[in-house]
C-alpha cells in the first residue's frame, strides 16, 4: 500500500476538492498520512486569496521535499494556476494542475506512482467533489468559478468563469453523502448563488430538490452574495426547509463610495433591505436569531479614515451581524485595485482590523445573550475535547457538553 500525504490550504471548497481526491486514491490502495510520516507522494492543494497565502503555499511544497526529497510532489489549487511557473521551478514538484485539469489529478498519480494511468473521467472543466471522513456533516461543492471579476479579487482568474453540473448529478453525491449517515451539508463554490451558469437551472431550483433528499436533515450555505439571495428564495427557506437560520454573506464594505469602487453589485441600503428582510420573514419572538456572518475587507485603496467609519457604523448600526470575517485588502498583480497610487499603510489597516475585531466579539456576545433561554437543536460531532464534546445549533451557536459517544452525529433538543 502506498502512502500519501494531503496538504490543503484555504477554503472549504479546497477541503472538499481534497476530501474527493482522498476518497478516489483510497480506492486504489493509497493510505493517507501526516505530511511528516513518511509519506510516498504528495499532494498540496494551494490557496491564493492572499500574497501570504502565495507565499505559504510554496514554503511548505519546499519544506515537504526537505523532509522527504525522494517523493514526488503534486500541486493544484488556485496558486497553481495564478502561480504555476514559480511553482513548477520549486526542487521536487513532479506535476502542476490548473483550474480546469483537476479531473487529471488521480491518474496522474496512479501513473507516476503505481505505473498505471488508472481511469480518469472526462469531466469537463468542472470538477465535482465533496468532503467524507467526518460523522455530522459534508461540504458538497456545487458551483465552481466566477464571472464578477470584483477590482481587488484574482478569484475569477484561479478559478475560471462561472460554471456548474447539472443538478440531476448533484443529488447522487447528496445521497451519497446520507449514506454515510452525515445529518448535515453545507454547500460551497466560488460564487455559489450564481449556480447554473452552465446548465440553464438556478441555485433556488437546486436548493428546492436538495431538501427533498432523504436522510439530510440540515443544510446551510457556506456564503451567498447579497444580490443573488432573493426575496422568493428567502420565504422558502423560512417557510419549513431544512435550510438553517445562518446566513454568510459579503459585505466587503459598508461604504458606499467603496463598494462602487471595488466594483460590487450592490450599495449599503440595498444591503440593509435584505439583513432586514431576512430577520423579519425568520425571526419570531421569544425565537432563534438569524446567524449573519459577514464579510469585510479593510484598507481598500482610497479608504480614508472618515470612510472606514461608514463600514465601522454600518456593521455596528445597521447589519449587526454575529460575526465579522475581517481581512485586510492584499494587493493583488493584475487587479484593477493593485495599480491605484492611494494604497493604505499597513498600520492603518492593523489598526481597523483591531477595532473591527473587538466590534466582532462585542456583537458576538450580543448574539448569545439575545439566544439564551430558548429552544434549539444541536447536532453534536464526533472531536473528544478534554472530556467535553461540541456541536452547533442551527444558528450556529456552539454548545459544548460533558462527552458521550451515543451522541455523536445525533440532533438533541437544548435550551441555549
Amino acid at each position: 500500500m502506498k502512502k500519501i500525504a494531503y496538504i490543503t490550504l484555504g477554503c472549504k471548497l479546497n477541503y472538499a476538492e481534497t476530501s474527493t481526491y482522498e476518497r478516489e486514491l483510497g480506492k486504489e490502495g493509497f493510505e493517507a498520512v501526516p505530511w511528516n510520516k513518511g509519506a510516498d507522494v504528495f499532494l498540496v492543494n494551494t490557496c491564493t486569496v492572499t500574497e501570504h497565502s502565495d507565499k505559504k503555499s510554496r514554503n511548505i511544497i519546499r519544506k515537504l521535499h526537505r523532509i522527504s526529497p525522494d517523493a514526488p510532489i503534486f500541486v493544484t489549487g488556485c496558486s497553481a494556476q495564478m502561480r504555476r511557473s514559480d511553482i513548477e521551478k520549486i526542487e521536487g514538484v513532479e506535476r502542476v494542475f490548473g483550474a480546469t485539469e483537476k479531473s487529471l489529478v488521480v491518474p496522474a498519480i496512479l501513473e507516476k506512482v503505481c505505473g498505471t494511468a488508472g481511469c480518469g473521467k472526462d469531466l469537463g472543466t468542472f470538477f465535482p467533489a465533496f468532503s467524507s471522513g467526518e460523522r455530522t456533516r459534508s461540504f458538497l461543492k456545487v458551483q465552481d468559478g466566477c464571472d464578477y471579476k470584483c477590482h481587488y479579487c484574482t478569484v475569477p482568474y484561479a478559478r475560471g468563469e462561472s460554471r456548474n453540473i447539472p443538478i440531476s448529478d448533484i443529488i447522487p453525491q447528496a445521497q451519497a453523502i446520507a449514506a454515510e449517515g452525515i445529518r448535515e451539508i453545507v454547500l460551497t463554490g466560488v460564487n455559489t448563488g450564481d449556480f447554473g451558469k452552465s446548465t440553464g437551472e438556478t441555485f433556488f431550483e437546486l436548493i428546492r430538490e436538495l431538501d427533498k433528499v432523504e436522510g439530510i436533515e440540515r443544510y446551510r450555505i457556506s456564503s451567498i452574495e447579497p444580490n443573488l439571495l432573493t426575496e422568493e428564495m428567502i420565504d422558502w427557506i423560512t417557510s419549513g426547509s431544512k435550510f438553517l437560520p445562518h446566513y454568510h454573506i459579503p459585505l466587503q464594505s459598508g461604504c458606499d463610495t467603496i463598494l462602487r469602487e471595488m466594483g460590487r453589485r450592490y450599495d449599503t441600503a440595498a444591503f440593509a433591505r435584505k439583513i432586514q428582510y431576512i430577520r423579519e420573514k425568520t425571526e419570531i419572538p421569544g425565537g432563534p436569531k438569524v446567524f449573519f456572518g459577514i464579510d469585510v475587507i479593510v484598507g481598500f485603496p482610497g479608504e480614508t479614515d472618515e470612510l472606514f467609519m461608514e463600514t465601522y457604523n454600518f456593521l455596528k448600526d445597521v447589519v449587526r451581524p454575529a460575526f465579522i470575517h475581517i481581512f485586510p485588502y492584499s494587493r493583488r498583480a493584475g487587479t484593477p485595485a493593485a495599480e491605484r497610487k492611494d494604497q493604505v499603510q499597513d498600520s492603518l489597516k492593523t489598526g481597523r482590523v483591531q477595532m473591527l475585531e473587538e466590534l466582532c466579539a462585542r456583537l458576538h456576545e450580543e448574539f448569545i445573550e439575545a439566544n439564551k433561554g430558548v429552544a434549539e437543536k444541536v447536532l453534536f460531532e464526533s472531536t473528544d475535547r478534554k472530556g467535553m464534546m461540541e456541536g452547533y445549533t442551527g444558528n450556529y451557536i456552539r454548545i459544548s457538553r460533558p462527552y458521550d459517544p451515543a451522541l455523536i452525529g445525533k440532533i438533541v433538543d437544548i435550551v441555549i
